[in-house]
């Protein structure tokens, strides 16, 4: 089984912002990140770019995808704000490894704006180019809902098992509901992860199976994608595959293979060799 994380990042610089928790390093190469995927037996990643802390990293992560283009594939950004970007749209997927758009909508006054509608002209543009987006969709799960039944034919994600950020256990489940009610619309798929961040507990996290299955249950194998934002874990990676892959007694089979990478290469429309 090949497996592909649907959230790495890479940077070479730590410049505008804190970065959100991750390794206290300057830089994280994608030689480096590949030498800690072989060692968990991890195929491929998805790049997400963290241009709130490095705004070099698109270009460094399309520099990454083409120069390993069966390892990487990139989730890119622009900054939401500036409208001007609107041209880059219609020709986004034609950089090199270029798959799709991701914000977290956490740095800087986007948790302001974007309630505000400051950004909704980002998604019609989307969906008219056919560009998947994904968004840290836990922190305004209300919004995300008007975003996906407004824009019906835009592909959707929700990053981080879509549960409360920061938060562990039972207090990660607050808003869990509303997060398996959006199951209900085809256009959204989710993320799993950062899984082992909402747990209380020690590997192998049995505090959030419950959640996880609940969470699956909703949105199936083709629309809940394995990975694991592995720069801030505090697990080792082969722990954060294993949890997936021998710990949960409900998921196997063809059901495993798609969450662990089948589902996401088709959904953002990666031609991942498998």
């Amino acid at each position: 089984m090949k497996i592909i994380d649907a959230q790495v990042h890479i940077w070479s610089q730590t410049t505008v912002a804190p970065n959100g928790g991750h390794r206290q390093v300057s830089s994280f190469s994608a030689e480096e990140l590949l030498a800690e995927m072989d060692e968990a037996g991890v195929d491929g990643g998805l790049v997400h770019p963290p241009a709130s802390w490095d705004p070099t990293s698109v270009q460094l992560s399309i520099d990454a995808a083409k120069k390993y283009p069966d390892r990487f594939a990139v989730m890119g950004q622009f900054p939401p704000g500036d409208r001007s970007n609107e041209k880059l749209i219609p020709g986004w997927r034609r950089q090199p490894g270029m798959v799709g758009l991701r914000w977290s909508m956490f740095y800087y006054d986007q948790p302001v704006e974007l309630p505000k509608g400051t950004y909704d002209w980002i998604w019609p543009a989307a969906e008219k180019a056919g560009v998947p987006v994904a968004l840290q969709a836990g922190l305004f799960l209300p919004k995300f809902r008007w975003i996906a039944e407004t824009h019906p034919r835009l592909p959707l994600i929700i990053d981080h098992c879509g549960l409360k950020v920061l938060a562990t256990g039972a207090d990660a489940l607050e808003h869990i509901d509303e997060l398996l009610a959006l199951a209900k619309l085809p256009n959204v798929a989710i993320k799993a992860t950062a899984a082992p961040a909402y747990s209380a507990e020690a590997y192998p996290f049995r505090d959030i199976s419950d959640p996880l299955q609940r969470i699956f249950d909703a949105y199936g194998p083709d629309r809940f994608f394995w990975g694991t934002d592995i720069t801030r874990m505090t697990c080792t990676y082969r722990q954060c595959v294993t949890h997936f892959s021998e710990e949960l007694p409900w998921l196997a089979g063809e059901d495993l293979e798609k969450v662990m990478g089948r589902g996401l290469a088709k959904w953002v429309g990666w031609d991942f060799k498998f």
